[in-house]
Formats: structure tokens, C-alpha cells, sequence
């Protein structure tokens, strides 16, 4: 990602018209990303649309957010119940 591409999503939060903008939901990763930014291409916000093999992506994708869980499992002790159902990866994707 560019650092132009970067440095309009930063303006974005800070003139807050990302606030504004409508939202796809990332099931794998739990993640609201927006589905356009000023100054961004809407590929890098749907990265399995940068990638040039969408397979690739979804094993890259799926590897990532296992190695999220498998992190997040020190820290699970001292985290409420109700974010860690609604929070972080999402392994049935």
C-alpha cells in the first residue's frame, strides 16, 4: 500500500468523512471496511481483489487469521466472554 494511498485514508479519519462512507463486512477477519476512501483504490479495501490468485488469498487469509487466534489465546483469560465470541477471526469462513 502506498503511502499517498495511507496517508488519504488518515485524512479521511481526521475530516471524518470515512464516518460517512458505507461498509463491507470482512467475515474471515470480523473487520467493517470501507467500501471506498478519497485518494484509495477499492482494491486494496477488498484485498482478495489485489491479489492475482483469489485461492492464494483465501489459504493466505485463512493462515492469517488462525495465527491471530493461536495468539489471542495468552491474553483469552482476561477478556469477557462477549467480545471474545464477537470479536477477532472467524475460522468457519
Amino acid at each position: 500500500m502506498s503511502l499517498t494511498q495511507t496517508r488519504a485514508i488518515i485524512d479521511s479519519i481526521h475530516d471524518e468523512s470515512l464516518n460517512m462512507s458505507k461498509y463491507n463486512h470482512m467475515r474471515r477477519f470480523n473487520l467493517m471496511v470501507p467500501q471506498s476512501v478519497f485518494g484509495v483504490d477499492t482494491d486494496i479495501l477488498r484485498p482478495i481483489n489485489s491479489w492475482p490468485n483469489k485461492e492464494d488469498y483465501k489459504v493466505a487469509a485463512k493462515k492469517l487469521a488462525g495465527r491471530f487466534q493461536e495468539n489471542f489465546r495468552r491474553y483469552e483469560a482476561g477478556v469477557p466472554a462477549d467480545v471474545i465470541k464477537k470479536g477477532g477471526p472467524n475460522m468457519d469462513f
